[in-house]
């Protein structure tokens, strides 16, 4: 819908279909208020899991109301919805760490040969869930995530359920469809093994990323959902061992498929986009005994190679 053809996961759709036996496809806009409503009541789920969304801050600015329509509105349709039916049910939101705007932008940082980090020793560990949310620039995309962030929030608080905000870093693996406005790794994999130039916006390609295996992140929620907590808010993403900066994927990327990167360099920044920012996990782990992300970057970096590469050398490019 937001990315055309190449962001399209119809693909990963009938995946499930054909390799789950278990699994049942609904199809409904998110933005149908009562096709939501309808459809939550004649299913009752036990838990759910809304990672619906527009995921691009570049792209909001054109499609502003498709942008709130999906994220916020959305948002309100899938409580609403579970409130009525199921508020029993653990309600796990994908939020984003582009809540916190540019403020991390704000934090001293240290520029090394290849990447910036803090340069305060206050955020050795990351940016935690009590940094401020407002008197920033989100981009309208995180404006809109903010609205949803909130309000899973107040639904917890207001009728006592069991929600759980997930403010996420950069989630990923080999089922990514990256496309240039959304999906870090998979896009730079993408463009490495088919020939494509990558254009890096700003901060000289030292900007920073931490790193989530989606298999880590799905392994949280169903912790989450076995033992639930009302409200809750955590960051989640793979940490300051997980995270690379844009040079340094390059480097990680064309040491696995033996091609050197084509790339160029525009020096307009990406509105709102973080100079640095990894996940601080403390939170999520001490809530969570025994969870942590247990796929690495280099894991996670064969596996989207592994992936494109299949992708590649089958026939039409089908998705991998």
């Amino acid at each position: 819908v937001f990315f055309g053809p190449a962001g399209d996961t119809r693909w990963n759709q009938q995946r499930l279909v054909t390799t789950l036996r278990s699994f049942r496809h609904h199809e409904v806009d998110i933005r149908d208020r009562q096709g939501i409503i309808d459809l939550v009541a004649s299913i009752r789920p036990a838990a759910i899991v809304h990672t619906a969304a527009q995921p691009s801050h570049d792209r909001a600015a054109a499609i502003p109301f498709d942008d709130f329509d999906t994220n916020a509105g959305g948002t309100l349709n899938m409580l609403e919805a579970a409130r009525r039916s199921c508020p029993e049910s653990p309600f796990v939101h994908m939020s984003t760490n582009k809540v916190y705007g540019d403020s991390p932008n704000e934090i001293p940082l240290v520029e090394l040969e290849t990447r910036w980090d803090y340069a305060d020793r206050g955020y050795e560990h990351g940016i935690p869930e009590t940094f401020r949310i407002d008197s920033s620039k989100h981009s309208l995309f995180g404006a809109s995530k903010v609205a949803a962030d909130v309000m899973v929030q107040e639904y917890g608080r207001s009728f006592g359920m069991p929600t759980c905000c997930l403010r996420g870093g950069c989630l990923t693996g080999p089922a990514h469809s990256g496309v240039e406005l959304h999906g870090f790794l998979s896009y730079l994999v993408q463009c490495n093994l088919m020939g494509r130039r990558y254009t890096v916006f700003g901060y000289k390609g030292k900007q920073v990323r931490d790193n989530i295996h989606a298999a880590d992140v799905a392994r949280f929620i169903s912790r989450f959902i076995a033992a639930p907590r009302t409200a809750a808010v955590y960051n989640i993403g793979g940490g300051r061992a997980n995270s690379c900066s844009i040079l340094e994927a390059f480097a990680l990327v064309a040491a696995r498929s033996g091609r050197p990167m084509d790339w160029v360099y525009d020096e307009q920044a990406r509105e709102g986009d973080h100079i640095c920012y990894y996940s601080d996990l403390r939170r999520i782990e001490a809530d969570y005994p025994g969870w942590k992300p247990e796929i690495s970057l280099a894991e996670t970096l064969d596996q989207i190679v592994a992936a494109w590469q299949k992708r590649k050398h089958s026939d039409g490019e089908q998705q991998p």
